[in-house]
């Protein structure tokens, strides 16, 4: 009872604070970006060792440099998501601009749906509002249910605010099948680690063998739908551009595991671009240990 009383006390003032201004939420970012790096070091070690090893041959100078960046990014990150619980469609639209949005819906127009994939990279919370705002298919996103129901709840609100629906990551075959009249967008960050026990393929992804998801590979060739790459952006501090990217056009042709592979090599190029913008706080390599 303690516990929820918190959650919901934590999800008042999270709201009043998306109530500011993105302007005055930037300094309160750079404010605290001293603290959380020098002082707390929320998960410094795991960030030095994904970095260090990602990135074999930059020294620790180099290393360093990108961590300071993706700490600064990190919080700006946060607060970008906290904002989108109040933040209006006019707003998502300046911020976010979708490129080569059309050669996903001329699938659309034709009677056809679509998959998108993603990863942790860049504010993927804002580019899947904003997607919502963009497509005229009915988009589904899929996501890893949290532990805290009050949180998740209020994490589904403000994802959801603008149209989006979404579907628990163990309920999405049910409802292609559901959905299999309708013309849809089904939208998954496939970066994520499967439990040891889900294991079925590992691949090369930034110099270490890595454990990976296969549901996108899946649902591509069950459905034969094209999947586009949305490679997101930054362009300047609080404003993103999302490159809708055709990966695998006729996926029932493609190779066993060739589209997970597209998939890791796109988001490694995302990466190498600009390789603070990536989520180098989560322990990715876990599985490696």
């Amino acid at each position: 009872m303690i516990k929820k009383g918190f959650s919901y006390i934590g999800i008042f003032f999270l709201h009043l604070l998306s109530l500011l201004p993105l302007p005055l939420l930037q300094i309160l970012s750079s404010a605290c970006y001293y603290p959380v790096y020098y002082i707390i070091q929320y998960r410094k070690k795991i960030v030095r060792k994904n970095l260090t090893r990602s990135f074999p041959t930059k020294d620790m100078t180099e290393i360093i440099k990108i961590e300071k960046r993706y700490y600064r990014y990190f919080i700006d990150l946060i607060l970008e998501i906290v904002k989108m619980s109040s933040i209006s469609k006019k707003e998502v639209l300046k911020r976010v601009k979708m490129n080569n949005f059309n050669q996903v819906e001329e699938y659309f127009r034709q009677g056809q749906s679509a998959l998108a994939c993603s990863g942790h990279y860049g504010n993927w919370e804002m580019a899947m509002l904003a997607a919502g705002l963009y497509f005229s298919a009915k988009e589904y996103v899929i996501y890893k249910p949290i532990n805290n129901s009050i949180f998740e709840g209020w994490f589904n609100r403000l994802r959801t605010r603008y149209g989006n629906i979404l579907l628990p990551m163990r309920q999405t075959l049910r409802q292609i099948v559901a959905t299999k009249d309708q013309i849809t967008l089904f939208c998954l960050a496939s970066d994520q680690s499967p439990v040891r026990e889900e294991v079925q393929y590992t691949l090369e992804f930034l110099h270490q063998p890595t454990a990976v998801l296969m549901g996108l590979e899946k649902l591509a060739k069950q459905t034969n739908r094209p999947v586009f790459y949305f490679d997101i952006k930054r362009v300047k501090r609080g404003y993103y551009e999302i490159d809708c990217v055709p990966m695998c056009t006729n996926p029932a042709t493609a190779q066993l595991y060739e589209i997970t592979q597209l998939f890791y090599e796109k988001l490694s190029q995302s990466i190498q671009r600009d390789p603070e913008y990536w989520l180098w706080s989560h322990n990715r390599w876990k599985l490696n240990n």
